[in-house]
């Protein structure tokens, strides 16, 4: 019987995922301005729009094919001892 070697190799596979949030404009997201008053505060509505991202109710929907990658760190698969 003939006996062939192989390598394995360790892949990452990603699928990019998109979701629309609104952010509401309340004094959280506000800074005071001396000269132009209240402006938003672009740091803060991020934060806020990440913090709505992790909702179970935000609707995310996939966006295009999955990205196949090396990865990063080759270690070997973990094996089984049968006895």
């Amino acid at each position: 019987m003939a006996t062939t070697l192989s390598i394995s190799v360790r892949l990452r596979r990603r699928q990019s995922e998109t979701a629309y949030v609104s952010v509401p404009i309340t004094e959280e997201v506000l800074q005071s301005d001396e000269e132009e008053g209240k402006k938003i505060d672009v740091d803060k509505v991020i934060a806020a729009a990440l913090q709505l991202g992790k909702l179970e109710s935000t609707k995310w929907e996939i966006e295009g094919e999955p990205e196949i990658q090396l990865h990063p760190i080759q270690n070997a698969p973990e094996t089984k001892i049968v006895q």
